[in-house]
């Protein structure tokens, strides 16, 4: 049979490259880059390359699965369905909508998140309704949206190539966002001033012209120092802030307080970098700033984003070409999940699910009454579950055993739940605790949309058909509802879910399937004003009116290295995986690269430890243990170690601190205190798995109790 290539998306992070489907006899056997593609030009990282490793057979789950026991068996579709209505209809009987709820996907296409909530506010009434944004860029949401009035990207990629000053704040898109890292190594190339602020000696730092390289959880302190110098010297943009901005006297005093000598003993970087720093980004004409997890995930991540507004705004560096606040968002559809309403507080496009006008439009809109509560966090869920007040979860191909915070505090809160549904493609290590498991459709195995970093919704197309008995999210919500007795749900195709969204969400409501093909998709907001959608948003007016600038003081990570636990931890990306591992990790030539997780120390911490490189380390913190080995690095300062997150057998959250921002709920995974142990030489790094096995078998044969 011929080969066929289908244009799609990448279905990795947020950057939303273009890529065909190879195609041979219903199966994805390759890729290839799509040559005019607006953002990827042509392009792909290694992980977009290995694409059809991630959705192809090897451990693909195909049909729905029952536990019996400590095993799952196969089942039926009805079967399934008609369990997973038993259990939640008795939870909403006994206990109320509070009970239950849905955690959704930043994998998943628009049309699936959209029945996601759907689902959850017109079947179960609750907005218990939650993604992984919740650990990612919760924080870009809530800070811009109370600066600017929106949470998201305000410019676009290609505004990298027009810029004369390029800012990294906290991450390594080289590493996490490659095609947009080469947009920025371009940028150096061709003449652009860069500044990277980061504690480690990223690819991009060793670039720069000034890299910054702040203790970690300093970034107020920082920011707050150099608008301190920029009032100090008048390097303000007094124009922007006389006609856009509203409360610079209060900034300006608070700031006051953070004197270069002040800030440089915070964050240890020296005065002469805090004042070079300040001059090249507030003279640049055009600098495009933008910022990852070292800023979000944090207690503080909320006030990191809108100090990084304060910044932005002093400067007049928001609403023109080549500039901006430009959060890069880790998932391929994380914005998009945001967009369609899959977060406990907001309906699609940010309408507020507390505002009886918002519940009566999609009351009626939708033909049933809908959630009229609050609703919790995915961590809230947990948390309740914990108390034994959450009976009921489903989660839609997201691994919080792996990506949330102490994996053991997780553990226990899955265990407490009566009830858990799991829809995903592969066994993860969250499905091992469920009880019905639903087989996922992989992006290849249908249409829909993926919206970038940049809001730019692009379309994707089915390249062969679903393995087994999977099916789309939207299709299973669909069936669901039906057997809860509530209609609405029973599309016959992805792109009448996307009509019914567009109709109801007002920032995407000028696109469809045809305007999205024909232009490689369309930035929101795409209404009847910018018929062609928004490259920048901002340009004359922000949706509050003015921008606010928010007085903000500076406070220490949560939890210090003391005498007990010498190191922080803080936790990375690699470049050849991709959050928890479940489709990088099938890929032999990603494995081959990077096939086991380890510990980056710096080698003089190495040195005095007597550790050599990949030797066995034990890593503990207050709340876990586990074992890998130690890479020794220059790139790190001392006193800080730094873990990946994809390997589910050496998992960082075992370690990291669920200590959470009081605004968004977001953990601090950036930031806590480790104990670093040399383990016997010749020793081989126990998993974790064997680990718990083997702690369980200790207890059991000191309680007296046969395995």
């Amino acid at each position: 049979m011929a080969t066929k290539t289908i244009p799609s998306i990448c279905p990795f992070c947020g950057t939303g490259c273009g890529i065909g489907l190879r195609t041979r006899d219903g199966q994805v056997v390759g890729v290839e880059p799509i040559k005019n593609h607006p953002i990827s030009k042509g392009r792909l990282c290694s992980k977009g390359w290995s694409t059809a490793f991630g959705v192809g057979p090897k451990h693909r789950i195909t049909t729905p699965l029952i536990r019996e026991g400590k095993s799952f068996r196969e089942a039926s579709w009805d079967e399934a369905l008609d369990l997973i209505h038993e259990q939640f209809s008795s939870y909403l009987d006994s206990h109320g909508p509070q009970a239950v709820g849905m955690v959704s996907c930043a994998r998943a296409t628009n049309e699936d998140n959209y029945a996601i909530q759907k689902f959850g506010r017109a079947v179960l009434k609750t907005n218990n309704i939650d993604h992984c944004a919740r650990i990612c860029h919760s924080p870009s949401v809530a800070g811009l949206s109370r600066t600017l009035g929106e949470g998201a990207m305000t410019n676009s990629i290609g505004d990298i190539e027009k810029a004369d000053v390029v800012v990294i704040f906290g991450c390594d898109p080289t590493e996490s966002h490659c095609i947009i890292g080469s947009e920025m190594i371009r940028a150096k190339e061709r003449g652009a001033m860069l500044v990277v602020v980061d504690p480690r000696q990223t690819r991009l730092a060793k670039l720069a012209d000034v890299h910054l390289q702040l203790k970690l959880g300093t970034n107020v302190a920082l920011i707050n120092g150099l608008l301190n110098i920029i009032f100090d010297r008048g390097w303000e943009d007094r124009e922007f802030l006389d006609a856009r901005c509203e409360q610079e006297d209060l900034l300006r005093k608070q700031v006051s307080q953070y004197t270069p000598k002040k800030v440089s003993e915070i964050t240890g970087v020296p005065v002469d970098q805090l004042i070079q720093a300040a001059r090249i980004y507030s003279k640049a004409r055009a600098a495009f700033l933008a910022y990852g997890m070292g800023v979000t995930q944090y207690a503080t991540g909320t006030n990191n984003v809108m100090s990084i507004s304060n910044l932005a705004l002093v400067c007049g560096q928001v609403g023109k070409s080549g500039a901006g606040i430009n959060p890069l968002r880790g998932q391929n559809n994380v914005q998009g999940a945001c967009d369609m309403g899959a977060l406990p507080g907001v309906y699609p496009g940010y309408q507020n699910a507390n505002d009886p006008a918002v519940q009566k439009k999609f009351s009626e809109a939708w033909g049933t009454s809908v959630a009229n509560k609050p609703g919790m966090t995915s961590l809230g869920m947990l948390e309740s579950a914990m108390q034994g007040q959450f009976m009921g979860m489903m989660v839609f191909g997201e691994d919080p055993v792996v990506t949330d915070p102490d994996q053991n505090q997780v553990e226990k809160a899955l265990r407490k739940l009566d009830f858990l549904v799991v829809v995903e493609m592969v066994m993860t290590e969250t499905a091992k605790f469920a009880d019905v498991i639903l087989p996922a459709a992989s992006f290849a195995e249908k249409d829909g949309t993926f919206s970038n970093c940049e809001r730019r919704v692009q379309r994707i197309r089915k390249a062969v058909e679903p393995m087994g008995q999977c099916k789309t999210d939207w299709q299973m919500m669909g069936l669901l509802a039906e057997k809860f007795g509530i209609g609405g749900m029973d599309w016959n195709a992805a792109e009448e879910v996307f009509d019914e969204l567009v109709g109801l969400t007002p920032i995407y409501s000028e696109m469809s399937y045809p305007r999205l093909a024909e232009n490689h998709g369309l930035q929101w907001p795409c209404t009847r004003e910018k018929p062609q959608g928004s490259r920048v948003l901002h340009r004359k007016e922000f949706p509050i009116g003015k921008a606010q600038l928010i007085p903000l003081n500076w406070l220490p990570p949560a939890e210090n290295p003391d005498a007990d636990f010498p190191f922080y931890l803080t936790t990375i990306r690699l470049h050849f995986h991709y959050g928890c591992g479940s489709m990088t990790r099938k890929s032999p030539i990603l494995e081959r690269e990077t096939p086991k997780g380890v510990l980056f120390m710096n080698l003089q911490d190495g040195a005095n430890m007597g550790l050599y490189n990949h030797a066995p380390v034990s890593v503990s913190s207050r709340r876990g243990y586990l074992e890998t080995r130690v890479v020794l690095i220059e790139e790190l300062p001392q006193g800080l170690v730094s873990m990946p997150y994809h390997f589910n057998d050496t998992p960082s959250n075992q370690l990291t601190n669920d200590v959470q921002d009081p605004i968004t709920k977001m953990p601090e995974l950036k930031a806590c205190a480790v104990k670093v142990t040399a383990l016997p030489a010749g020793v081989e790094p126990r998993s974790i798995q064997v680990i718990k096995l083997e702690n369980l078998a200790a207890e059991e044969a000191a309680s007296g109790v046969v395995a």
